[in-house]
């Protein structure tokens, strides 16, 4: 399983614990372009709020959070160019 493959997984079962292994996945990609490093930043916002959501039991919010989430994610994979 590739890096994004695990961060979608990470997405599809948020909880507390998710966020530190993808800071720890992302990690790799922190020293790119400014750019790059502010998608992981959007990224992380959009997955602690999913997550936030999540533990928070608000259901009517979830999949909102997670489609916007997942966005970002394929954002931040087209521009450190890895392949589908």
């Amino acid at each position: 399983m590739d890096c994004f493959q695990k961060l979608e997984a990470l997405v599809d079962g948020a909880n507390a614990d998710a966020i530190e292994e993808a800071n720890a996945l992302l990690r790799r990609f922190s020293d790119r372009s400014e750019q790059t490093r502010r998608a992981i930043d959007e990224f992380m916002l959009d997955f602690k709020t999913l997550v936030f959501v999540v533990e928070a039991g608000e259901e009517n919010f979830q999949k909102p959070v997670r489609k916007l989430a997942r966005a970002r994610l394929a954002k931040l994979k087209q521009l450190v160019n890895v392949p589908a």
